[in-house]
């Protein structure tokens, strides 16, 4: 199960998936579709992922879900997408029978951070940690690198800025702070949640670095 399907990092996980042999069939779930169709592909359209359906039975569930606050247009709506949207997600996916979860948060994740995009996504984890999956990887990426025209996604003019830095800085920054690929991160989700190690792993943006 995708939910994310459409973005930087779920575009990539959701490709891996479709390329294993071993995954039999791969769930995807959104407002929108993803750009491809494959045999063993299934999108369910949900308009409001806080009113979720019953989901299909799953092993493993994906969540790459996120959004700004410019994008979303209120401290309130970004909540609802990067926060209850997720844990909705979450929920479903575990009352279907999925048992491994890998999600995709953010550096700096921390629930008593003074800073709301950070509080948001910490709380989430926080949240996450109490639905009762065997498995639960968080990858906590740094500013994420990929081709967001691809996706039809608009430009953001600071990370722009941010990453012809990092690409200018090269080695001098720590590798925790550095700009990742999305690819990166979702290869780091996936390989992770396979391994099936029982718990809460936490990936860092320079554990996930190729």
């Amino acid at each position: 199960m995708v939910a994310g399907a459409t973005g930087l990092v779920g575009r990539e996980v959701l490709a891996a998936l479709l390329a294993d042999k071993n995954v039999k069939a791969v769930h995807t779930v959104g407002r929108r579709a993803p750009r491809l169709a494959h045999p063993k592909l299934t999108h369910h359209v949900v308009a409001d992922l806080s009113r979720l359906p019953k989901l299909p039975p799953a092993n493993d569930v994906f969540i790459a879900l996120g959004t700004t606050i410019k994008v979303a247009g209120s401290r309130a709506a970004f909540r609802a997408v990067d926060h209850d949207a997720v844990l909705a997600v979450a929920s479903a996916a575990c009352k279907a029978g999925a048992t491994r979860l890998a999600v995709v948060s953010s550096m700096g994740a921390d629930p008593r951070s003074g800073v709301f995009y950070s509080r948001v996504k910490g709380e989430a984890e926080a949240a996450l940690q109490t639905i009762g999956y065997t498995t639960l990887v968080i990858a906590r990426p740094s500013m994420l690198a990929g081709d967001r025209a691809a996706l039809a996604q608009a430009s953001r003019v600071g990370e722009r800025v941010g990453l012809a830095l990092m690409g200018l800085l090269g080695p001098l920054i720590p590798a925790n702070y550095r700009a990742i690929q999305a690819s990166a991160v979702a290869a780091a989700m996936l390989r992770t949640l396979a391994a099936g190690r029982p718990g809460v792993q936490v990936l860092l943006s320079g554990q996930m670095q190729p």
